[in-house]
């Protein structure tokens, strides 16, 4: 595959996860676990990274995240975490996310992104299953931006490209 695409696919998805970081680390604590709040700030991080690093995976075959989390997210019935994961523990599993998604881009190779990925939700070839697990995290990162300005008047600025 060709180092200038793959350098400008880890360039955008780089900034996304960036800039969910950004939001995270922006949160402040009294938001971070206001559980009466619709959406939660950190659930909606956890959300995040939970279908990042599945989707990363290609596959459900196999894949666990990182301790102290669990499969829970994939749980139709709604079961969800019994406690807020604290931000430093979120940050680490960003820092994770945001390693697996450098090394998958990296190593993508042509037959890789024609890869058929299918979970029971979406069936994608992998090398577009990283542009719509990109818009995921975007989409999330941006809700976060929103809750923040709404609610401290403040928000992260834009991330314009990763670093490598």
């Amino acid at each position: 595959m060709d180092t200038a695409w793959k350098d400008a696919l880890w360039g955008q998805f780089g900034a996304a996860i960036d800039t969910l970081n950004k939001a995270t680390t922006a949160c402040p604590e009294e938001l971070w676990g206001d559980r009466a709040r619709r959406p939660e700030f950190w659930r909606l991080v956890y959300h995040t990274l939970f279908f990042l690093d599945l989707y990363l995976s290609g596959s459900l075959e196999g894949f666990q995240p990182p301790v102290p989390f669990t499969l829970n997210e994939l749980d139709r019935s709604g079961v969800r975490p019994d406690r807020v994961y604290t931000k430093d523990e979120l940050r680490a599993y960003i820092d994770h996310c945001r390693r697996k998604c450098h090394e998958t881009i990296s190593a993508l190779t042509d037959e890789k992104a024609r890869q058929r990925c299918e979970y029971r939700w979406v069936q994608l070839p992998f090398g577009e299953f990283l542009l719509y697990n990109m818009r995921h995290v975007q989409h999330h990162a941006a809700q976060l931006n929103l809750i923040l300005r709404q609610s401290i008047d403040s928000a992260p600025r834009w991330v314009f490209r990763a670093e490598p």
